[in-house]
């Protein structure tokens, strides 16, 4: 092996220095003895599963300087230790056939939805620009691979007769102040939770939503009124806006809220009620009423207009009545 390492070195010595051929030399050695190389700033030599470990590892510190919220790392965290338990080659020598495989394997075997599929790929091409981008290797194997189609199906916000019914079927002040509150305000859920009673300021609050992003919310005279109401008969001394009922009154969980949604559902007859599906409701009835799509997606939190406008879909119900008044 020695002569045939060396004869090889000695056939390319004229394109390098010989700093460059020594230390060409001693990866090709390393790479030979089973190591699976990757240059590092002091060129330290790991065993493939460490190195990708390493790799994942430094990605994820990228990300966090970058201004990712820990929700967001814990997601990348996820989908690349369970997309390199997968593969089970060093990362540097995932090609794309690998990462399509591991799709394939996605959808048949794990039944997810191309929804899944597709944020998966989200990930690996975020993580694989990065690697490219610090030279840990030389093509992006996900550059080859084509977004995953979903399917579009338009999501129905509740109507006005559907949220008076919710309303009336809330058993307690606390479920009222709530769902008021996500109809008033189009907040996520997640920021719902987090928020505590010195937020809020009169009619508004200040919401942190996806990227530690903080926004305005409003609260209209309903919202008002049932939360005044919720605060005025809380004996508690949480400092949460909104809390479990049984002692000793935690702050209410993502979990939660969704229970209380789809218990008001339940007792109102109406199938299918979540969290998101208010935020899609307060975004069309705001829409309906006339307010500019650019302020909706102020309200609603969105980075890119693109998002509002496939809330703005939801719309079409009063497409048939604008057309029957402005189109002879």
């Amino acid at each position: 092996m020695d002569e045939v390492l060396n004869n090889f070195i000695y056939s390319i010595s004229y394109k390098y220095t010989s700093n460059q051929v020594e230390e060409l030399k001693h990866l090709l050695v390393l790479s030979f003895n089973g190591y699976d190389v990757v240059r590092q700033e002091k060129n330290i030599m790991i065993p493939s599963e460490e190195q990708n470990q390493k790799l994942i590892t430094m990605f994820l510190i990228a990300k966090k300087v970058e201004g990712c919220t820990n929700k967001t790392i814990s997601f990348y965290k996820g989908v690349l230790n369970l997309v390199f338990t997968f593969i089970a080659k060093p990362i540097i020598e995932v090609n794309t056939n690998d990462i399509r495989l591991y799709l394939a394997k996605r959808a048949m075997q794990d039944t997810v939805t191309k929804t899944t599929q597709d944020n998966d790929l989200r990930v690996l091409r975020s993580f694989f620009s990065w690697l490219c981008a610090e030279e840990y290797i030389v093509k992006n194997p996900t550059l080859k691979i084509k977004a995953i189609k979903k399917e579009k199906r338009m999501q129905k916000p509740l109507n006005e007769i559907e949220v008076e019914k919710l309303r009336r079927a809330a058993i307690n002040r606390r479920d009222l102040a709530i769902i008021d509150t996500l109809l008033s305000t189009g907040m996520r859920v997640g920021e719902m939770v987090l928020l505590n009673r010195a937020d809020i300021n009169g009619n508004e609050c200040i919401v942190f939503g996806k990227g530690e992003k903080e926004r305005p919310v409003y609260f209209n005279a309903k919202a008002i009124v049932s939360l005044n109401s919720y605060l005025e008969e809380r004996n508690d001394e949480c400092e949460a806006l909104f809390v479990r009922l049984r002692k000793p009154n935690e702050r209410i969980s993502i979990s939660g809220i969704e229970d209380v949604v789809r218990k008001v559902g339940k007792a109102a007859g109406i199938d299918k009620v979540h969290p998101h599906k208010f935020r899609r409701t307060a975004a069309t009835l705001a829409l309906n009423r006339g307010m500019p799509i650019e302020q909706v997606q102020q309200m609603l939190g969105h980075s890119h207009l693109d998002t509002t406008i496939l809330y703005a879909q939801s719309t079409l119900e009063n497409l048939k009545a604008s057309h029957k008044r402005f189109v002879i």
